[in-house]
This record gives C-alpha cells, structure tokens and sequence, in this order.
C-alpha cells in the first residue's frame, strides 16, 4: 500500500514528525491484513530527501512513528520500502534516476526479494493514478481510494488513463475490507 493519502492525511511533504497524522480506520485496516494472512507492505516516494526539504532520518523516524502508532492499536507492519531519489534534487546522493521511484517497480520487487508474496493474489492500495500503474507494471491489482489525491485523480486522470484500478474504495479501510470479504483464507505466505 501507499503511504501519504493512503495511511496517514496527504500533508505534501511530512517535513516534521508532528504532520504525519494516520488516517481513520487505518489502524484498524492494518490490524484485518494481520488478522487475515496477508502481508502488510509500504511503498512510498519520498523524494524530499533528495530535493533537500528534509534528511533521510527523518523519514526513518516517520516510520517509527507509525509502527508505534499501529502497535498500540494491535496492528504491525511486515515491511516499509521508500525511494528518496529524485532526478534534478539538491542532495547529490539522491538526485539520480531510479528502478524504486513508483510507479517503476522498484518497490515491488525489494519486497518480492524479502518476502514470499503470491503476486496473483496481492493488491496495491493507493490514492494515485500511479499507485494504479505501479500495480499494473508489477502484476498487482489496483485499488484506488478516495482519500489524499484519489478524488481528484479519479475525476480528472483516471477516465484517460490506461492504468484503471481493478477496485474503487473509499478509504483503506473499505479497500481492505473488500479484499478480506473476497478471500478465502490467507493467499500470502510470510517468510519470517
């Protein structure tokens, strides 16, 4: 799944620890994914880092936050995967193309290499047209929500794009929800 517009409030760039704001229900969301077998994985651009609005740790200490934030509520996740690059950025390190910047695949397949993941049966959650094309580069099914930019990239992007979403949901909670109520039982394998 997404991370900005998808699990917490979409506040453009998280530049301080105090705007990362989860979504609701997304706790809850995580903690069905737990519940069910199914592996529960981030992939999110943070291209701040590369363009200088804010270093790398910060990002790590975000994350932290949010394992926090989800264990209090019984919820973990198996995996958070981000690409910092950005072609033309301020910080040399990270202003480069990349293979991880969504929606190439990038992501994806760091997470295939960690985890056991049944493609045929995994799904991308996210508010973007590129959350959707992510899904269709790597084999996924895409479910767009409604919250962050997903409105908007519904009624202005999606109708002329060639990367439709396989499920339209309202929110995390919903698109979860969803999948939960199509499955038959775990359909991922942790490796752990």
């Amino acid at each position: 799944m997404d991370r900005d517009g998808t699990v917490n409030e979409q506040m453009g760039y998280i530049n301080d620890i105090r705007r990362f704001v989860l979504l609701p229900g997304s706790e809850r969301a995580i903690r069905l994914l737990n519940q069910h077998g199914f592996l529960a994985i981030i992939v999110s651009n943070q291209s701040g880092v590369a363009r200088g609005y804010f270093p790398i740790d910060l990002v790590y200490e975000v994350h932290d936050h949010l394992k926090m934030l989800l264990k209090r509520e019984g919820a973990f996740l198996d995996g958070i995967f981000f690409c910092p690059h950005y072609l033309g950025g301020k910080v040399p390190e990270y202003s480069r193309s990349c293979d991880c910047r969504k929606p190439r695949s990038g992501l994806i397949d760091q997470a295939c290499r960690e985890f056991s993941i049944n493609m045929a049966h995994s799904y991308m959650i996210g508010d973007r047209s590129t959350d959707m094309e992510l899904a269709f580069r790597s084999g996924l099914k895409g479910i767009l929500i409604k919250t962050g930019y997903g409105l908007g990239d519904l009624k202005y992007i999606v109708p002329s794009s060639p990367y439709q979403p396989f499920h339209v949901a309202e929110d995390l909670l919903d698109a979860v929800e969803w999948i939960v109520g199509r499955s038959q039982g775990p359909k991922v394998k942790d490796n752990r």
